[in-house]
C-alpha cells in the first residue's frame, strides 16, 4: 500500500486543497453583479459629493460669511434659496452614490442626470465661490464620464448579455 493518497485527492499533501485548480485559475464570469473599477469610482465620488453639497447648502441657508456677497447677477438668487438647492441636490447625490455602490441599474442613468444638473447649477454659482464650483464641476465631469464610459465585461467583449 501506498503512502500517498492517489493524484486529485482534496486531502492529499498540505495546502492543496486550497490550490489553484488545474488548468491555472479561471477568470470571474460576466455579468454577475460584479461593479466595473468606473461604477466604484463614480459611486465613491457621488457620496462625498453629494455630502459636500450638503454642507455647502447648510452654510448658505445660515446665510454665513461663507460665501460672497455679489452685485448684480443675471441667475441671481437669494442665498437661502442657493442653499435649499444644494441642500437637496445634495442628498439625491449621495442616496445615489450609495446606490451605485449596491450596483443598482437605475442608479447609473441617475447618477448621470444628477452630476449633469450640478455641474450646470455649479456654473450659475461660480460668482459665489468660484474655485470650489470649478472643483465641483470637475468632480461631476469624472462622474459623468466614468458612468458612461463603463461597459459590462461581456458586452466588452461581444458575448451577448
Amino acid at each position: 500500500m501506498s503512502a500517498h493518497p492517489p493524484a486529485g485527492d482534496p486531502h492529499g499533501e498540505i495546502g492543496s486543497a486550497w490550490s489553484a485548480p488545474r488548468g491555472g485559475p479561471r477568470p470571474p464570469e460576466p455579468g454577475h453583479g460584479r461593479l466595473g473599477d468606473g461604477i466604484v469610482f463614480a459611486g465613491v465620488l457621488m457620496l462625498c459629493g453629494g455630502a459636500l453639497a450638503v454642507l455647502q447648502g447648510v452654510a448658505a441657508i445660515a446665510e454665513d460669511d461663507v460665501y460672497a456677497r455679489i452685485g448684480s447677477y443675471v441667475y441671481e438668487l437669494s442665498l437661502t434659496g442657493w442653499g435649499w438647492i444644494h441642500l437637496a441636490l445634495g442628498v439625491l447625490a449621495a442616496a445615489t452614490g450609495a446606490a451605485l455602490l449596491r450596483g443598482m441599474t437605475w442608479a447609473r442613468f441617475t447618477g448621470v442626470f444628477l452630476a449633469a444638473l450640478s455641474l450646470v447649477l455649479q456654473f450659475l454659482f461660480l460668482p459665489y465661490e468660484p474655485l470650489w464650483s470649478v472643483v465641483v464641476m470637475a468632480i461631476d465631469a469624472f462622474v459623468i464620464w466614468s458612468l458612461v464610459s463603463w461597459q459590462e465585461r461581456g458586452a466588452a467583449q461581444g458575448t451577448p448579455r
